[in-house]
């Protein structure tokens, strides 16, 4: 009697599948120090301006030549992994990342660490996506909403976390350690994920779309680099715009090239699928809240508050903690409930609470602020594993990367947008407000112009005054003191209300488009697909 045919990857699959919850931990650990570099950098800053002599320009540089390589090579490194091996793509981007923080730990200069964070842009790249499209293939459809929730709660904490640990090393070490500090990471991740973490890839093996690729890239770069410099240059001066011509013309091209193209990298017709368009655009806004939140948090804490970067960090713990409860509790909730129901409930208790940021004031407690938090980030929670879940759950599983890479790169986008327009806002209130302090005060010109720039100038100029000796400086100091704290404050509403808008926003298009559940055929694709699956 002959026996019946079988699947020859089914014991492998079984492996696997015993093993899914401890290639999860692997990768959302491997997640973690990806997200962890987006902030951790902040505040080393002033270490590092005087120790690399780095000047205003460069200072900005070293943070945004991370997120720019980043942000641009997104779909491209996703593509990769789903055409040559996800896995693959991972352990090449956690050896450029470690070579990278390497390299930025012993920079000598400040155009040297510029140079060697974009390198770890390039890492971070292929790391992100390869994550998020492994746990897709790993888990099947009734427990990936769970996985991807831990994954997302994980990408949410890290922002969080990113202030915190960077303060407790640069209160015990020298600022290379905040680079130094991945490379074990680095090489738990290239370990286990040797050892533990399977192979995937696209059966269809698509030939390369190096046209599409060079446009993604190429666009992407244009659009963030715009984004970034603009509340420097400001937003109509002729760089930017020219920056944001270029951004649209490249993407467009792109978008015109795909639809045409036999073997697209990121297909259009994904966009036709309202799950996939409403849940990106809800990722985007939901990060624009979060990065835009968080650039005025820290401000407020270590400059209006004056708790070091250590305490500042610790008191963001809250909004961690919640994060890691809220997320993977959401997919339960959108399974009960439906996504469209959860998200646009997330996003608006996002707008809700920051609202209520309003009520902050100069000397408001801890306790003041601690509450609001946790409401933001319950909100947060909410939003973004139900909408990362409905991206992945609307593609093709072989197409996992480039949907990764798509979560990814509104993400990055949404996020830097987040930090750019509430960056603005700040700053154009803060200096017609200080403007109005400083108008008639004793303080030199040279002083004034400082205090404009930023209220850590203030700060630094106040205690300069104070350090001068002369009657009255004392008084003159506080003045200018508590003039710009309270300049800033004002500042801040302003930032937080453009933050709600955009959340209550975002609300509105999950709530009108975003649909409660999957379709019934991309449910079925899907399983077909899992069950056929080969891992190794």
């Amino acid at each position: 009697m002959t026996a019946a045919p079988r699947n020859p990857g089914a014991s492998s699959r079984e492996q696997i599948y015993a093993r899914r919850w401890l290639i999860l931990f692997v990768l959302c650990f491997s997640l973690l120090v990806i997200v962890l570099d987006n902030t951790i950098l902040n505040v080393a800053i002033p270490t590092i301006v005087r120790d690399l002599d780095a000047s205003n320009s460069q200072l900005q540089w070293m943070v945004d030549s991370y997120v720019l390589v980043f942000a641009g090579l997104l779909l491209t490194a996703g593509s990769l992994g789903d055409r040559f091996g996800r896995r693959g793509a991972l352990q090449v981007g956690f050896i450029l990342f470690g070579l990278g923080s390497v390299a930025s730990a012993l920079a000598d200069t400040a155009d040297q660490l510029i140079a060697t964070r974009a390198a770890m842009g390039i890492g971070a790249a292929f790391i992100m996506p390869a994550t998020l499209s492994i746990i897709t293939n790993v888990f099947p459809a009734d427990e990936r909403g769970r996985a991807i929730g831990f994954w997302a709660g994980t990408a949410g904490v890290g922002v969080a976390l990113g202030p915190l640990a960077g303060g407790f090393l640069l209160e015990h070490y020298y600022w290379g350690s905040i680079f130094l500090v991945n490379v074990p990471i680095v090489i738990f991740g290239l370990v286990c994920g040797w050892f533990v973490i399977p192979t995937s890839k696209d059966p269809a093996a698509p030939k390369l779309d190096l046209v599409g690729a060079g446009l993604s890239i190429a666009g992407l770069t244009a659009l963030l680099y715009g984004i970034i410099e603009a509340p420097e240059s400001g937003w109509t001066s002729a760089p930017i715009l020219t920056a944001f011509a270029i951004a649209i013309l490249l993407l467009s091209t792109f978008v015109a090239w795909e639809r045409r193209s036999e073997h697209p990298m990121l297909s259009m017709r994904f966009f036709k699928n309202p799950r996939f368009t409403a849940a990106s655009a809800a990722i985007a806004m939901v990060f624009f809240a979060l990065f835009g939140s968080i650039f005025l948090l820290t401000q407020y804490f270590q400059f209006v508050l004056d708790y070091s970067p250590l305490q500042a960090g610790v008191r963001l713990l809250p909004f961690a903690v919640t994060m890691m409860v809220a997320a993977p509790t959401s997919a339960h909730l959108a399974k009960r409930f439906g996504t469209k129901l959860v998200v646009a409930s997330g996003l608006l208790l996002v707008g809700l609470s920051m609202l209520l940021f309003l009520g902050l004031e100069p000397d408001s407690s801890y306790g003041d602020i601690v509450w609001r938090l946790i409401l933001m980030s319950t909100g947060m929670g909410l939003t973004m594993a139900p909408s990362t879940e409905s991206i992945m759950g609307s593609l093709p599983l072989s197409k996992a990367g480039v949907g990764s890479a798509v979560n990814d790169t509104v993400r990055q986008v949404g996020g830097a947008l987040g930090v750019a327009v509430v960056g603005s806002a700040l700053s154009s209130i803060y200096a017609q407000r200080i403007d109005d302090a400083l108008r008639g005060s004793l303080v030199p010109p040279e002083g004034q112009e400082a205090a404009r720039r930023s209220l850590g100038g203030a700060i630094g100029v106040a205690q300069q005054v104070r350090e001068m000796g002369v009657p009255g400086a004392t008084e003159l100091a506080a003045s200018l003191t508590n003039a710009a704290k309270a300049a800033f404050v004002d500042a801040m509403h302003i930032g937080v209300l453009v933050a709600a808008g955009v959340a209550i926003l975002g609300s509105v298009i999950a709530f009108v488009w975003l649909p409660a559940r999957a379709r019934a055929e991309d449910v079925a694709d899907q399983q077909t697909a899992f069950a056929r699956a080969e891992l190794d």
